[in-house]
């Protein structure tokens, strides 16, 4: 039986990076299902330089041509007093915030051989502190409502790899890994925390595809995904990947592993290597004090070596 049509009435959400590509398509899908939103964008290059706020003014008023609530602003998400400046923007204007999403982001790609510390700092500043910083200024105020929805973005480079991207890909996985720490914090306070993983034709990947591939994968084909993993029946620490109106769901498995004792030594387990990293029984565990039991059960076994 289908269930009631997901509705953001009367909720709240931040949304940065949203004067294009994802950003922008979630904001133009949280609005039609009735959210009051904020357009963060500091309007800059795909590498994170300059800035200006037509971007977010334009989707601002695509949002009120079509009978929407939005507003602007160009706080950079990596900035302190910015992001101040943000949480205070939407409380005075609407006295709530019950979604953030946070989509803001910058590429600067390079094999790691050439790569600048100075660009890898940038974009592990942007991906990861421009997701914790806006999320940390509003957890008080989701766990004062008992009401919240977090969506970090993280991609397959953080989840797999990609040749040149060691810095995105860095900044894409530790997005999972504070996902995973914060849904648990959220809990009591019915605060749900999870990661979309998108692929899509945006300014980030227009130079990386053909235009035929570009046209399947449209920014709005994922934004089904971020609407329901904001709704009031999302779930909590799921990694939802999307493309071309394709969802899965991505998750870290472990191996039952083998005792191979005290004694065991590198070459033991060099001989044992097959066995130890057979997935085939492999779990997915929602929080480290699962693998540490598993730890303890492993050790009730007769140990292999000695």
């Amino acid at each position: 039986m289908p269930h009631m049509p997901i509705s953001f009435k009367d909720k709240v959400a931040i949304i940065t990076g949203a004067g294009g590509g994802l950003g922008r398509a979630h904001a133009l899908e949280f609005a039609r299902r009735g959210a009051k939103v904020v357009i963060n964008d500091l309007g800059g290059a795909v590498d994170g330089t300059g800035g200006n706020s037509a971007a977010a003014e334009a989707v601002v008023k695509e949002i009120k041509d079509a009978g929407g609530e939005a507003i602007a602003n160009g706080a950079s998400v990596t900035d302190d007093a910015g992001v101040a400046h943000l949480v205070k923007q939407t409380m005075d204007a609407w006295g709530r915030i019950d979604i953030l999403i946070a989509n803001a982001g910058i590429l600067r790609d390079k094999s790691f051989t050439k790569m600048e510390m100075r660009d890898f700092e940038a974009v592990m500043n942007v991906h990861l502190m421009g997701t914790v910083k806006p999320a940390h200024a509003i957890w008080p105020i989701m766990k004062a409502q008992k009401y919240g929805r977090i969506v970090v973005t993280t991609s397959s480079t953080g989840l797999y790899g990609n040749f040149g991207q060691t810095n995105y890909g860095a900044a894409k996985s530790s997005l999972v890994g504070f996902m995973h720490s914060l849904k648990l914090e959220g809990d009591k306070d019915n605060i749900k925390v999870n990661a979309i993983c998108p692929v899509a034709a945006t300014r980030m990947t227009e130079n990386l595809m053909p235009p035929a591939v570009l046209e399947m994968l449209k920014p709005e084909f994922v934004s089904p995904a971020v609407a329901f993993l904001a709704s009031d029946e999302a779930p909590s620490g799921i990694i939802m990947t999307a493309a071309a109106g394709v969802f899965a769901a991505a998750q870290m498995m472990e191996t039952d592993g083998v005792n191979l004792g005290h004694k065991a030594t590198a070459d033991d387990v060099a001989d044992n290597y097959k066995q130890i990293a057979d997935f085939s029984t492999a779990k997915h565990y929602t929080q480290g004090g699962e693998q540490n039991g598993k730890f303890f059960a492993r050790i009730q076994d007769t140990p292999v070596v000695g």
